[in-house]
């Protein structure tokens, strides 16, 4: 659904974006993260056919943002860190008037507008004006008018910045929903937990690259090295200190409790159960230790130095 090649942008001496490359299929939800700055925002204007790249191309369901602008935006749903709101409309009129931009039919945009506005907790202030609302409605409101013509690909900046809890949960539910819904989703968050919990890739972006990218899971294994287990039993944990140490990585222990590190838990953690099981001995619990998208992010941020612009794998992979 989203491929770019060599997707750059300059202003005048200063490279905001250069060679992001990546490919995202139907259905997948890609989160950007990076620090204020990285060229998240130019990179998602340029895939939105809002900037012209100044080198490389970016295809949207096989429309070139620049040849094909007109389709790509018919197909696309943009929300913007700062979205602009005409303060004086109503709620339902400002979707009624983006509804129309799109060439929604009446009927189906009265529909969509209706139930999007009930969903995101809106319709009880849908004949009100926008400048009465609160951040946190104008943020949903946006989302709404993202989401109106039930778009095949949305760009979200920041979707849930100004929401109070329950707020973000709804747009979170709702991104889920989406990508059941096979709709691909760029995400830029600051949120790390946020990008954990949706996304299936992670694409890092520092001074306009892209310097590390994965699945979750991957960039853990990359950055952090071999998943960390913990098993606790109903008994001291002696025995099993000295059979996981021939097999495994033992990283601290205690009375009825070990940690480890192994290559590959689905096919070691097996056999470990089974050998305890022949040897009698109670497992209380067997799970992964939870290692934070934070602790990635960081690391690999933090060891960008100028002039090596990809610590943690090549910035030509794809996403």
């Amino acid at each position: 659904m989203i491929k770019t090649v060599d997707l750059t942008k300059v202003f005048g001496d200063f490279v905001a974006a250069e060679n992001i490359c990546v490919n995202v299929l139907q259905g997948e939800v890609l989160a950007f993260l990076g620090p204020n700055g990285a060229g998240k925002t130019t990179t998602v204007r340029m895939l939105g056919s809002i900037l012209k790249p100044t080198r490389g191309y970016a295809r949207i369901a096989g429309y070139d943002t620049v040849k094909n602008s007109r389709e790509v935006r018919q197909i696309i749903g943009l929300l913007t860190e700062f979205p602009g709101l005409y303060q004086r409309m109503t709620g339902i009129d400002y979707l009624r008037f983006f509804g129309e931009l799109q060439n929604m039919p009446r009927q189906l945009l009265r529909d969509r507008s209706e139930q999007l506005l009930k969903r995101f907790e809106l319709w009880d202030a849908h004949n009100k004006p926008i400048g009465t609302y609160s951040k946190g409605m104008k943020q949903k409101l946006t989302l709404v008018r993202a989401m109106l013509h039930d778009p095949l690909v949305l760009f979200l900046d920041e979707p849930t910045s100004a929401m109070d809890p329950h707020s973000a949960k709804l747009v979170r539910d709702s991104i889920a929903d989406l990508r059941r819904d096979k709709r691909t989703i760029v995400l830029c968050t600051h949120n790390l937990a946020e990008a954990e919990q949706l996304a299936d890739r992670i694409a890092i972006i520092s001074r306009g690259k892209i310097i590390a990218q994965g699945t979750p899971r991957e960039l853990k294994q990359r950055l952090l090295g071999n998943p960390v287990m913990e098993i606790r039993l109903a008994e001291p944990a002696n025995g099993l200190v000295n059979y996981l140490a021939g097999q495994a990585t033992v990283l601290e222990a205690g009375k009825d409790w070990v940690r480890y590190s192994v290559a590959d838990p689905a096919q070691f953690n097996p056999a470990l159960l089974a050998e305890l099981g022949r040897r009698q001995v109670s497992v209380v619990t067997l799970s992964e230790v939870s290692r934070s998208l934070e602790e990635v992010y960081l690391r690999i941020v933090e060891s960008d130095p100028v002039g090596n612009p990809n610590p943690a794998g090549s910035g030509q992979e794809t996403a």
